[in-house]
């Protein structure tokens, strides 16, 4: 084990030193990113394990710390990613947490290239639970759903469709989808739950408090799940948790673990600035707005954990108050 935990004169130099000279190239990892994020059955949080996992294999490291450095790099890299969510740094750290903690494995290894070989198994075994976690959060949130019921929904997540079609297996039920504007993806979350039976109603953003004294509950997704308990989600999230509350409905989130994210926004004003790519509504097909109009297109709001009524997670059904119990066991 000495060669492993030798010190090169580069693991030797600061860290900003080390990685400079990757920096002016783009990292290999965004294109495995990329690739993976293309497939549909993978969330960007699979997407993101796996390509991490691939950087583990192109790794040059000779040391521990050389490989920590090179893991770091390459979640800063997925942080730069336009699409990336704003959980991704969060889940870079929780990767490297899990997948360096082999030091009993460590002992009986006598290369570098072993240890590398090992990293990249438990790498392996974290996109698995990823894929898993999607599973155990349906069959958690699906006995939530009563026959009858009409539930409406904001933009897509996989986990939510997951949860819908596992419902549907014994109960008969309809969907409200809110189009999820400007992104839409709200018309995603309608096709994949029509083509496979699914009675679907889609509604305008705007038509949310119109709609909601004729459903049930409220169930969304969430890109990312705060200290604080609250989400981080499409826009119009909140306003359709503020609507539920409101009209007395429940508001459900489903949600991985690996969407656990160690910030404590206070307000819409805390999270990072990100608008969406498509063309302004009001201006669509009428040519080029007037220059003195400011349009703003924000992609994600922060729903507050007092509008939230519980959390489907791969961890378990949590309260609001309970992630941060859950956050402390992940990162301890």
């Amino acid at each position: 084990t000495t060669e492993i935990y030798t010190l090169s004169l580069h693991d030797a130099l600061p860290i900003s030193a080390r990685l400079l000279p990757h920096m002016a190239a783009p990292h290999p990892i965004l294109k495995s990113y990329t690739t993976y994020l293309a497939d549909t059955d993978k969330s960007s949080a699979t997407s993101a394990i796996v390509a991490l996992t691939d950087d583990i294999r192109r790794s040059t490291a000779t040391t521990m710390m050389g490989l920590r450095d090179e893991l770091q790099l390459a979640g800063e890299a997925l942080k730069s990613c336009p699409d990336a969510p704003i959980s991704i740094g969060s889940l870079c750290e929780l990767f490297v947490r899990f997948v360096t903690r082999i030091q009993e494995q460590m002992e009986d290894l006598t290369d570098f290239e072993a240890v590398k070989r090992l990293l990249v198994e438990r790498g392996e075994t974290f996109a698995r639970t990823s894929l898993d976690a999607r599973t155990q959060i349906a069959q958690l949130g699906a006995p939530l759903i009563e026959d009858g019921a009409v539930v409406l929904t904001h933009g897509y997540s996989r986990v939510l469709v997951a949860l819908f079609l596992t419902a549907a297996k014994t109960k008969h039920f309809s969907v409200m989808v809110a189009e999820s504007h400007p992104g839409g993806s709200g018309h995603t979350t309608a096709r994949k739950l029509i083509e496979e039976g699914v009675p679907v109603t889609v509604v305008e953003d705007c038509a949310v408090a119109h709609v909601m004294p004729r459903c049930q509950m409220v169930l969304c997704g969430a890109e990312a799940v705060v200290e604080s308990g609250g989400v981080v989600s499409k826009t119009g999230t909140y306003q359709m948790a503020i609507v539920a509350e409101a009209c007395k409905r429940p508001f459900y989130v489903a949600a991985e673990s690996t969407k656990f994210a160690r910030m404590f926004p206070l307000s819409q004003h805390d999270l990072p600035k990100s608008e969406s790519k498509r063309e302004h509504a009001a201006f669509v097909g009428l040519g080029p707005p007037p220059n003195n109009l400011v349009a703003e297109k924000p992609s994600r709001d922060y729903t507050p954990p007092c509008y939230i009524t519980l959390l489907f997670t791969d961890l378990g059904v949590l309260t609001p108050s309970a992630v941060s119990d859950e956050l402390i066991k992940l990162f301890d």
